[in-house]
């Protein structure tokens, strides 16, 4: 017996020893991943004439464990070695985003990192351009690109993108130039078909494509690097069940790195009011004639043009069965209504569904108010205001926590869920003093 006891306490001391090392291997890690982007970043302070470095947040999504290269103003972290850690309040939600917590304003990144150093280092400068976004001048924009999920803007867009591909493989600027051409007609002639498209699109790539430019070029990458870095984006790109917010990621990189060997630090021409699509036809001395169409259907064959169609034609028959089931599980069916008061929310914009004119299913989405946390992991309808999202009905709850089919709301204090015998639909309620 006490044999096997001291067998017991030797086998835990080893477990205790070996999480400590791996902690501490995490920890290096996680240093070394700090000491990486500052490098970087500090190589690169040319690209906006300032230094992006600035407070970084590592949050493990499962644990809420943070860590940090900086202190918090509030005293939420703790010196840990080199680094500072904590656990993130559960009001805070977690994504890849620039968030302002607990006295200061952060990137925010996921962990685990890309195993890659170049996309570790791409990913961590986005999001601190993200940080920096406001004092250089660019509003922080939230728009969706609806257009972009029906066949015509998704065959125009595909078009545009196999045009920057072989702009990006061409072996003369003549060829290259050919190919931006054809690539930007693409995307006027997409512009002509859709109301506002031009507008919605451009405030998107200043947002997120400016961001993702500036990771690219802090990353490093060579030439040859650069062209298999965007040719493996664009394919994942295409995976993606939406283009709806994510295109930016691809378009303005793409068009950015070709213009760089024409025109250095081209970016800080960009301002808020920057229209881009004009600014690189201006750039690259493209000329398109008015009749596009012309130009868009001669060429694009060259592009898989009847493949693409094909492709869409077929995606375009799927969706509209989904968007059916959508709005009679969110609209015409009786259904949960939760109206914002100061929402906070996080969500995967690669695979968000728009419904027509009455919003956008988001699949996964964690949204904090002042009423709690909803946290939706089969479905959910944000109407196009952002101003309410709509669930199905509750099958579950207490006075706390209340639950329906892959949807948790946690609730504080003061709020209730109420049934309308008129409706069948039940609404969220402040319960009055």
């Amino acid at each position: 017996m006490k044999k096997v006891y001291n067998t017991v306490i030797l086998l835990l001391m080893l477990v205790q020893s070996l999480s400590g090392q791996e902690k501490d291997v995490y920890k290096d890690s996680i240093a070394t991943y700090f000491y990486e982007i500052k490098t970087a970043i500090r190589a690169h302070e040319a690209l906006w004439q300032r230094d992006l470095y600035a407070p970084v947040l590592f949050v493990n999504p499962d644990t809420r464990q943070v860590f940090a290269n900086f202190p918090d103003s509030a005293g939420n972290l703790k010196q840990d070695g080199k680094l500072y850690s904590g656990v993130l309040p559960a009001e805070i939600n977690i994504a890849n985003t620039a968030v302002n917590w607990s006295g200061k304003r952060w990137a925010m990144v996921m962990l685990p990192l890309p195993l890659d150093k170049t996309e570790r280092v791409n990913l961590l400068a986005h999001e601190l351009f993200h940080v920096h976004q406001p004092a250089l001048g660019f509003k922080l924009f939230n728009v969706e690109n609806n257009h972009l999920d029906s066949r015509n803007g998704r065959v125009y867009l595909r078009f545009e993108l196999e045009a920057l591909k072989k702009a990006l493989r061409a072996k003369t600027l003549a060829e290259q130039k050919t190919h931006v051409r054809h690539a930007l007609a693409f995307r006027k002639y997409r512009y002509s078909l859709f109301k506002g498209a031009d507008t919605s699109e451009n405030l998107l790539e200043l947002n997120e494509g400016i961001a993702e430019y500036t990771g690219f070029v802090v990353s490093g990458r060579d030439r040859k690097q650069s062209a298999g870095h965007f040719e493996k984006s664009i394919t994942a790109f295409l995976g993606n069940p939406t283009f709806v917010r994510s295109f930016a990621y691809q378009t303005v990189p793409v068009y950015g790195h070709l213009l760089s060997g024409i025109r250095k630090k081209w970016n800080r021409d960009i301002t808020v009011k920057t229209n881009l699509t004009d600014y690189f036809i201006r750039e690259f001395g493209i000329l398109l004639p008015k009749e596009l169409k012309m130009v868009t259907d001669s060429v694009s064959a060259e592009y898989n043009g009847n493949i693409i169609m094909s492709e869409e034609q077929a995606r375009e028959e799927k969706a509209q069965q989904l968007v059916a089931e959508y709005k009679n599980k969110f609209i015409t069916q009786a259904h949960v209504i939760i109206a914002f008061e100061q929402m906070n929310v996080s969500f995967d914009p690669r695979n968000i569904m728009p419904v027509e004119d009455k919003g956008t299913v988001y699949p996964n989405i964690r949204v904090t108010d002042n009423w709690g946390i909803l946290t939706v992991k089969n479905g959910a309808l944000m109407s196009p205001d952002w101003g309410r999202i709509f669930l199905t009905l509750p099958v579950k709850s207490d006075s706390k926590v209340v639950s329906g089919d892959g949807w948790v709301l946690e609730l504080r204090e003061g709020y209730t869920l109420i049934k309308e015998e008129r409706t069948g639909n039940v609404r969220l309620k402040k319960v009055k003093d």
